[in-house]
C-alpha cells in the first residue's frame, strides 16, 4: 500500500470539515421553523413542554456556534441525533440498514470491476475487430439505460414472467429460515438489485479500461518488449493490463461513491431495506434529521473510497510516487 503525505491527509480532513459544516447549516438555513424540520410537520400537535424538551435536546436554545460545537461533539461520539418520527436514535436506524446497502454496493462493484476490466482489456487487444465493436456498442447502450427502468425491466422478466427470483425485499418475511437456507434466501433477493447496479456500473469501467489499454499499447516499452520476442499473453497481462489498471482504479472508487447514492433509486424500485430506502422514506416523511445523517454517511463513503484509491494508486503505478 502506498502512503499518504500530510498535505493529502489535510485535504481529506478539509473536505470532511466542509461537508460536515454544510450538512449542519443546511437545515438551519432552510425557510420555516427549525423545530418543525427536526420534529416533523406534526410539531403543532406537541404540548409546550414537549416543544421545550425538543428545543433543549436539539440545542436550538443555544447560539449557532454552540450548536456547531455540540454537533461535532455528537458526531465524534457516534451520536447522529434522534428521529422523532420513528422515535428511535438515528445511529440505530443506520446501523440496521447499512449492511444491506454494503451487500449491494460491494457485490455490484466486484462484478462490474471483473466484467469491465476483462471485457475492456480484450476489446482493446482486438481493436477494430467485430468483437471489439460489438462490446463497445453494447456497453454504450447499457450506459444510456436509466437504472429505475432497467430494474423494472428485470422485475418484469425474472420475477413476474418467469417467476424464478423474488421482486422485493431483502429476505422472505416471517420465513423462519436459519443458517445456509437464510443465506440462500438473502442471495436470491439480492440477485436483481445487484444485477441492476452491476449493469449500470460496468460500462464506465469497460470504457476506461479500453481507452487506458489503447494508450498503453502505444508506449515505446511495449514495442520494445514485442521486438524482444515477448509472448502475446505476457505482453497483455504483464506489461499492458497492469499499467492500464491505475485509471480504472480511480473510476472504481468514484463508482463506489455513486453506487451508495444510486442505491436510493435501486432500493426504492426493489423495496430493499437499505440505506437508500431509508433516505427515500426520510424524504417522503420529511424526517430531516435522518436525511442529514444519511447524506453524511454518503459523503464519508465517497471520501473513504477516494482515500482507498489514493493508497492503492502508487502500488499500481510507481511513477506517481515521485510526483507526490
Amino acid at each position: 500500500m502506498g502512503r499518504l503525505d500530510t498535505r493529502r491527509i489535510a485535504q481529506y480532513l478539509l473536505v470532511l470539515v466542509i461537508a460536515v459544516t454544510i450538512n449542519f447549516l443546511l437545515p438551519r438555513f432552510m425557510p420555516g421553523n427549525p423545530l418543525a424540520l427536526i420534529a416533523g410537520v406534526d410539531v403543532g400537535l406537541l404540548t409546550p413542554e414537549q416543544r421545550a424538551e425538543i428545543v433543549t435536546a436539539a440545542g436550538l436554545d443555544q447560539s449557532l456556534l454552540q450548536q456547531y460545537v455540540q454537533y461535532w461533539g455528537n458526531l465524534l461520539t457516534g451520536d447522529l441525533g434522534f428521529s422523532y418520527r420513528s422515535s428511535r436514535p438515528i445511529i440505530e436506524m443506520i446501523t440496521e440498514r447499512l449492511p444491506w446497502t454494503l451487500l449491494l454496493t460491494l457485490a455490484s462493484l466486484a462484478i462490474s470491476a471483473l466484467v469491465g476490466v476483462t471485457t475492456g482489456a480484450i476489446s482493446a487487444w482486438r481493436r477494430g475487430k467485430a468483437s471489439d465493436l460489438t462490446s463497445l456498442t453494447t456497453m454504450i447502450s447499457l450506459e444510456s439505460m436509466p437504472p429505475f427502468w432497467l430494474g423494472m425491466l428485470l422485475i418484469s422478466g425474472f420475477a413476474v414472467t418467469l417467476g424464478i427470483l423474488p421482486s422485493f425485499g431483502a429476505e422472505t418475511a416471517a420465513s423462519g429460515l436459519t443458517g445456509w437456507d437464510r443465506a440462500l434466501d438473502i442471495a436470491q433477493h439480492a440477485v436483481l438489485p445487484v444485477a441492476t447496479l452491476s449493469i449500470v456500473s460496468t460500462p464506465a469501467v469497460y470504457l476506461t479500461m479500453r481507452y487506458s489499454m489503447l494508450e498503453t499499447l502505444g508506449e515505446d516499452y511495449i514495442r520494445t518488449a514485442r521486438a524482444k520476442g515477448a509472448s502475446e499473453a505476457r505482453l497483455l497481462f504483464r506489461h499492458v493490463a497492469r499499467n492500464a489498471l491505475a485509471p480504472v482504479l480511480t473510476v472504481l472508487a468514484i463508482r463506489l461513491g455513486f453506487a451508495f447514492g444510486g442505491t436510493v433509486v435501486i432500493e426504492t424500485v426493489f423495496s430493499y431495506p437499505g440505506l437508500g430506502r431509508l433516505t427515500f422514506e426520510a424524504v417522503g416523511g420529511r424526517d430531516y434529521p435522518v436525511m442529514q445523517a444519511a447524506f453524511l454517511v454518503f459523503t464519508i463513503a465517497m471520501l473513504l473510497a477516494n482515500l482507498a484509491a489514493d493508497l492503492i494508486y502508487p502500488v499500481l503505478d510507481p511513477r506517481t510516487r515521485a510526483s507526490r
